[in-house]
């Protein structure tokens, strides 16, 4: 049986549907089967007592929309093989499989560029029951054998939207004619662009599909601010004025580009604030450093821009500052879906001058909330 699962979509069901239809159907026929089934704990999955026991170790309490309809119609499959569009999404996930595999014996292995190809190749052969990697070295390693394809009973793609926008099509192409027919596949996204249900038509037989209302998405817990900055130099200031409240919680400040990264970082630690940075033009030693740090706690504050964001799942962030909106509607829920995770609470706050105001307004419209102004008593929330 193959899963897909679309976390959500950028159409409502209707469209989506005849979306779908239109694309993936040569015959007639439909090419999806619908999954309604809802779980609303992991209790009722009729999961393993060792991975039960994994999950509420790590700390989830509940299971999120995508878990309560994605988890049972996808754990027939056994090893498994993740591609994920950053290097850090890749580590994120292996340290939470890890995690949650811990009681059962589950070797992971995280595959990923920038690490050495001689110790992927000796931790490989030395057997592992699941591999999350980046594109370019997993495609890498099944060329060099190093990888059975042979032995792969799964293959997930994440964030599929991400992988397809930023030009992985042909690695993924690549990889998938290297492994078993037979194989279990399934692709989750945010949003399902066209070229991501092509992938299904091409690679899928069968395949469930399993939609999650927008507003069902991990926005749920958090709550969200704006604050009215008449004037773009102004938004410094106003995140000064924050920066106590910051430092008591662990916070995640967006902008829109690398550049600006470097320029607030700059002019925070100039104020005597400690921030930590990172963005895409670092090297992965660098980004790897910084983000141990800020998930062990010892920094507290980290300025970054949207390419990142997949990758940052830290247990304790309870703020996310939106300095700047984010160009897409899509990318709100995937950086303020960093706050707020496994259950807990979270807020949101977003700078908004009068450039902004009609992309706080589709954003409101796209998710189905109000984000509310920003009240005296912002400590309080967190």
């Amino acid at each position: 049986m193959a899963g897909s699962g679309p976390e959500g979509s950028q159409f409502d069901a209707r469209q989506f549907d005849s979306k779908m239809n239109e694309i993936l159907t040569d015959d007639g026929q439909e090419f999806f089967t619908s999954y309604d089934e809802v779980y609303d704990s992991f209790d009722d999955m009729g999961l393993q007592e060792n991975l039960l026991r994994g999950i509420y170790a790590y700390g989830f309490e509940k299971p999120s929309a995508i878990q309560q309809r994605g988890i049972v119609p996808f754990v027939k499959g056994l090893d498994a093989l993740v591609l994920a569009p950053t290097r850090e999404l890749a580590q994120q996930i292996e340290k939470v499989m890890r995690a949650l595999g811990d009681y059962l014996g589950v070797r992971v292995h995280a595959c990923v560029g920038g690490t050495s190809v001689r110790e992927d190749q000796r931790i490989l052969s030395s057997g592992v029951h699941v591999v999350v990697g980046t594109p370019g070295r997993v495609f890498d390693m099944l060329r060099r054998q190093s990888l059975h394809p042979d032995h792969i009973k799964m293959f997930v793609l994440d964030e599929a939207d991400e992988m397809l926008s930023r030009g992985f099509k042909d690695q993924i192409y690549d990889i998938f004619q290297l492994l078993p027919t037979k194989i279990q596949v399934g692709v989750f996204s945010a949003t399902m662009p066209p070229e991501a249900l092509e992938i299904t038509r091409k690679f899928m037989s069968k395949p469930v599909r399993i939609l999650v209302k927008r507003d069902e998405l991990t926005l749920e817990g958090i709550k969200q601010f704006h604050v009215n900055v008449e004037r773009e130099e102004w938004k410094l200031d106003t995140l000064c004025d924050l920066y106590e409240t910051l430092a008591i919680t662990q916070s995640v400040i967006f902008v829109n580009t690398r550049r600006k990264v470097d320029w607030l970082t700059d002019k925070m630690r100039s104020r005597d604030h400690t921030v930590s940075a990172t963005h895409g033009d670092m090297d992965q030693n660098t980004r790897d450093i910084i983000m141990r740090e800020f998930r062990s706690g010892s920094s507290r504050v980290l300025i970054t821009t949207d390419l990142l964001a997949r990758g940052i799942d830290v247990q304790q962030v309870s703020l996310v500052i939106n300095f700047d909106l984010p160009t897409q509607p899509e990318n709100y829920l995937h950086r303020i879906g960093r706050s707020g995770r496994f259950g807990r609470k979270g807020v949101a706050i977003n700078f908004v001058t009068k450039d902004d105001e009609r992309m706080l307004f589709d954003i409101q419209r796209f998710y189905n909330v109000i984000i509310e102004e920003l009240p005296s008593n912002v400590a309080d929330l967190l």
